[in-house]
């Protein structure tokens, strides 16, 4: 047998073995992919529920009663006799998004106000 053709066999069955591996590979990155999401969507939910019930838990340092939720972008403000205190609750290892990092600091920079719009009815 000609050990040409005999070489040009295996390389075809070594690419046939490749092309199916490479498919395989890219259908499992998908499943990891979808799973990874499937996650991170499951930890949303398990925060947004959670953040809810934050104020009510006895780990909670203040009294809940103060406590006005937002949703977005800070989960809320307590309302302390000598303070107002901005809260964002977090479960695990989530992190601040980077709009609640930027309020955070301009909050620690002194860069927070308190303004009184009055309205009038036009009179005709």
């Amino acid at each position: 047998m000609n050990p040409l053709l005999v070489l040009s066999g295996v390389c075809l069955i070594l690419l046939f073995v490749i092309a199916v591996l490479a498919k395989r590979v890219r259908a499992l990155s998908e499943q990891l992919s979808d799973a990874d999401f499937q996650q991170r969507s499951l930890s949303t939910t398990y925060g947004k529920i959670s953040e809810q019930w934050f104020p009510l838990m006895e780990q909670y340092p203040y009294d809940p009663q103060g406590f006005r939720f937002l949703g977005s972008p800070i989960d809320g403000v307590q309302f302390e006799e000598d303070r107002i205190i901005f809260v964002e609750f977090k479960a695990n290892r989530s992190q601040l998004a980077k709009n609640q990092r930027r309020f955070r600091d301009l909050v620690e920079a002194g860069e927070v106000y308190f303004e009184e719009f009055r309205f009038t009815e036009p009179t005709d």
